[in-house]
């Protein structure tokens, strides 16, 4: 099995706990908690900063010395609603209580105290069409570059319709030379639906010293530390991911693969 591909640990409680250390790599790092109603999930960020997002259910939760309530009413991540997301700086602790069944994602990556805590979503997020044709895709923007909201975290989710691709035309950000290009670290986190399918992700270089076609299926997460990184869904089966972004600087700049760019106009 590859080494991009990180499997859940379990059907339930803390299925990710995905870290910088666990990667090989410096800045992201990712959590998912499956929860029954009533089950609690808790974190203590030390230096790191956090997005979570209710990615299914609902959930009660304290965090940042704050109470914000129950957050979350999508309870199911197709229906493509905006998630509740909340942000929380380094330093911060966090409790979630279950009130449904709950899919909690904890995005995470080096917090600089620059922000505080605040509420992400669901207002401000819009679901937006990119592309065209077999490439159309769908995406839910949660902390992205145009918001100043974070010190060093980008997350987005992306819908892609059954027989389409997404992240595609193929492109990469392993560099740290802005304005051309940025260095971020990504993880994607899969859903399929219905749940037995699978998508396609390639994690490849120009130079072929990274080259790994992944069968990536629900729940699954697959690690991006350099090169390019397209996405697949079969016929039959709808993909959806979220994506996390850091990076030494919260810049999402890329260039695309010099064989397929000319599809990018």
């Amino acid at each position: 099995m590859s080494k991009l591909l990180v499997k859940p640990s379990s059907t339930t409680g803390k299925v990710h706990d995905i870290t910088p250390t666990s990667a090989g790599w410096t800045y992201v790092g990712f959590e998912l908690h499956r929860l029954a109603p009533g089950e609690t999930a808790t974190g203590s960020l030390g230096a790191d900063e956090a997005i979570l997002v209710v990615v299914e259910g609902k959930a009660a939760i304290t965090a940042a010395g704050q109470d914000w309530g129950v957050l979350g009413d999508r309870m199911n991540v197709f229906e493509k609603t905006p998630p509740h997301a909340l942000y929380l700086p380094n330093g911060s602790d966090w409790r979630a209580i279950a009130e449904t069944a709950l899919t909690l994602a904890v995005c995470k990556a080096p917090g600089k105290g620059g922000h505080a805590a605040r509420r992400l979503g669901p207002e401000g997020i819009t679901l937006t069409q990119r592309g065209t044709g077999s490439n159309t895709r769908w995406i839910n923007n949660i902390a992205m570059e145009a918001e100043d909201v974070a010190d060093s975290l980008l997350v987005t989710e992306v819908f892609t319709p059954a027989g389409n691709w997404s992240s595609y035309p193929s492109h990469r950000h392993d560099e740290d030379r802005f304005p051309e290009i940025t260095y971020l670290e990504e993880t994607y986190y899969h859903r399929l639906n219905p749940p037995q399918g699978f998508a396609v992700q390639r994690v490849y270089t120009e130079d072929g010293s990274l080259d790994e076609t992944i069968a990536a299926k629900n729940h699954d997460v697959v690690l991006v530390p350099r090169g390019h990184h397209p996405c697949g869904a079969p016929h039959g089966y709808e993909l959806y991911y979220l994506n996390v972004m850091a990076g030494p600087l919260r810049k999402w700049r890329f260039i695309a693969d010099p064989d397929h760019a000319w599809l990018m106009g």
